[in-house]
């Protein structure tokens, strides 16, 4: 029997991101959302403390193993802002335009130059014994004036990576998932699980 793996998330968004990025390993990929109600309180102060917590919880609820992420933008202007708190940036509910919005009126008047920042994602992988492992992937680049582009989500279309010309919103999938920050954490999961780490 196929073993089956749970990705610790309830944003569809990143479970069909992270589902691309597994293509192809043996495992049946569910969404946490198909098997509990359970939603786990994101209140760590890293990315790695709320990844780990993620994964743990879920990974005891469903009795299997659980992969979970917690991820965010950094930018360098703000002193690291949004950071953690990204998705719940302008408040609750999570709202991906008042975040965007937020964001830009903080930058307003900030130089392009001086508009760095970068994605950080932290991925975790636990099994109901409690044992973790923590991968992290990351990507710099440089926030936009305004938004472009229709796809991605969360700061996708504000989001430059360097030496590209397109956001994150204006590239496809395939293109973001090679050089993104949770592509980059997703392959080391990949390498473990295929068991070449």
């Amino acid at each position: 029997m196929t073993e089956r793996l749970v990705i610790a998330s309830r944003n569809e968004n990143k479970v069909r991101e992270i589902r691309v990025l597994l293509t192809g390993l043996p495992f049946a990929v569910l969404s946490a959302r198909e098997l509990t109600d359970l939603d786990v309180d994101e209140d760590g102060k890293t990315f790695e403390a709320n990844a780990g917590k993620k994964a743990l919880e879920i990974s005891r609820a469903v009795g299997l193993r659980a992969l979970a992420d917690d991820s965010g933008l950094v930018v360098d202007a703000l002193g690291g802002q949004p950071g953690v708190l990204s998705a719940r940036f302008a408040g609750e509910p999570a709202d991906d335009e008042r975040n965007n919005e937020k964001l830009l009126d903080m930058l307003a008047g900030v130089p392009d130059e001086k508009r760095s920042a970068r994605f950080v994602c932290v991925a975790a992988l636990a099994d109901p014994l409690g044992n973790l492992r923590l991968w992290q992937g990351e990507v710099s680049g440089r926030i936009l004036f305004g938004r472009r582009g229709p796809s991605g989500f969360g700061y996708d279309p504000l989001f430059i990576p360097n030496g590209y010309d397109k956001t994150f919103a204006e590239l496809s999938m395939e293109e973001k998932n090679r050089i993104s920050h949770r592509g980059q954490a997703l392959l080391k999961v990949r390498r473990y699980l295929e068991g070449d780490e």
